[in-house]
């Protein structure tokens, strides 16, 4: 059976792409779904920022930026889904209002980043702490918009205050038609492993539809939390980088195990160079020629990482300052590569 969110049908097990800051921007997102991904999160949006910027011709950089994120058109045709976050209820669902009237098909909220900036404002995970005011901030938001509204967090502030399940039943009475949890509190960040089995505490408190989320690196690692958690689907997050495939070539191999198939093989290295050089283009296109380039580079250096050569193709990527000269050197490193043929990409990172 489907997962029916409003406009959006994903199948089960779904298999999506984390809302990451700084990582999740359109170009990423189009090759995540070219892949096979069934649906892509913006990056996370600070809600107040973004009102500040609405209407704003003065805005500052970051409220520029902020209505830059939440731009619909990803130009594939796909739906747009939002995150949010914040920590005022009124502001959250304005800002819901505006990405809806733009043309948003889902909004989720996060309550799991676990960055000191965010938690300090008292958003993101810090609002595992305070159940009253998450419930009104889910309230208020779905109250505000037509659209499906969702919730990310995570098991809890520490290990000792697994909140999680409490929170995915306040979540269910707010009406929030899906839940996605990381396997990990915020105390941990994003060290050690992720707990799949304190997942389940959530399937069993909560009928929610539940996307389970941590270290989903590989086709097995989705089979297991799948089994384990007993989740309607799966979230990838710090695994995409540097592989905007692997979401969509885990959602293949589940679907090719559903019908009885051996899953096909990933994308070729042909197909991977391609997508490096298409999302380099892609980051100038959307950034600018400056701000395109300085983003490129934590990319760049994530897919050198699993190249042939790429130590001092990464060395030689981050000391440019032009976005020509790091055209040209990328393409001279992408061309030696397809000249290698397979032996470019040593044989533990080609599964």
């Amino acid at each position: 059976m489907s997962l029916v969110l409003g406009s959006v049908t994903l199948p089960r097990p779904a298999v999506v792409l984390a809302p990451m800051a700084g990582i999740t921007d359109r170009p990423f997102r189009r090759l995540a779904r070219r892949f096979g991904c069934h649906l892509a999160w913006s990056e996370m949006i600070a809600s107040r920022e973004l009102l500040r910027a609405q209407g704003n011709s003065r805005s500052s950089h970051n409220g520029a930026r902020s209505l830059r994120m939440c731009d619909p058109n990803d130009g594939d045709g796909a739906p747009f889904a939002v995150q949010l976050a914040g920590c005022d209820p009124e502001i959250m669902a304005e800002a819901a209002r505006f990405n809806a009237d733009r043309g948003a098909a889902l909004i989720d909220i996060n309550m799991g980043c676990p960055v000191k900036k965010v938690v300090g404002g008292q958003g993101g995970a810090a609002l595992m702490r305070d159940e009253a005011l998450a419930g009104r901030i889910m309230e208020a938001v779905v109250n505000a918009v037509d659209i499906p509204v969702t919730l990310k967090t995570r098991l809890g502030w520490g290990e000792g205050d697994l909140t999680a399940p409490s929170l995915a039943r306040v979540a269910e009475a707010a009406g929030i038609a899906l839940v996605t949890i990381h396997g990990r509190t915020r105390e941990s960040l994003y060290g050690g492993h992720a707990d799949w089995s304190a997942i389940r505490a959530v399937r069993e408190a909560t009928s929610l539809p539940l996307l389970a989320n941590g270290d989903v690196r590989t086709l097995d690692d989705a089979r297991r939390i799948l089994r384990e958690t007993g989740a309607d689907g799966v979230m990838i997050g710090r695994a995409a980088q540097g592989a905007p495939w692997l979401p969509g070539q885990i959602a293949r191999g589940l679907v090719a195990e559903a019908e009885g198939r051996i899953p096909p093989p990933g994308p070729s290295l042909a197909e991977r160079l391609d997508a490096i050089a298409e999302h380099f283009e892609g980051l100038l296109e959307l950034h600018g020629l400056e701000r395109g380039l300085r983003v490129s580079r934590k990319h760049m250096g994530w897919y050198a990482d699993s190249l042939s050569g790429g130590g001092p193709f990464r060395q030689a990527y981050m000391a440019i300052g032009e976005a020509e000269s790091a055209r040209i050197l990328l393409k001279t490193f992408l061309d030696r590569l397809r000249t290698e043929g397979e032996d470019a990409l040593p044989l533990e990172k080609a599964a």
